[in-house]
């Protein structure tokens, strides 16, 4: 129900500090996936009624959204972390073998 919040709050750190970080790691890359996913998770959970559109907004109480925080908001963070990691790695290794390809 809640689940969407870590990255949330992940996507929101990132693009605050987006010009603090150097272009070559794509930190739109991150930001695109993390508010894509925010996005898509708000609207499923809106649709199924388990978000609504007025105060409170979470249909659920401080104890049922903890735990789904911990159990797939952090994982799902770190999922789209690793996803991004591997992502700018890739680029950057193909970036250096076309550069020496090139001279």
């Amino acid at each position: 129900m809640a689940c969407f919040l870590v990255p949330a709050g992940t996507a929101i750190v990132t693009t605050t500090l987006r010009k603090k970080i150097p272009e070559k790691y794509h930190i739109g890359w991150l930001n695109a996936m993390l508010w894509g996913g925010v996005l898509m998770l708000a609207v499923e959970h809106i649709v199924h009624g388990e978000v609504v559109l007025y105060p409170p907004f979470l249909t659920k109480g401080l104890p049922e959204v903890l735990p789904e925080l911990v159990k797939i908001g952090i994982p799902m963070t770190l999922a789209i972390f690793g996803v991004w990691s591997v992502i700018v790695l890739v680029r950057l290794k193909l970036s250096k073998k076309l550069s020496f390809v090139k001279t």
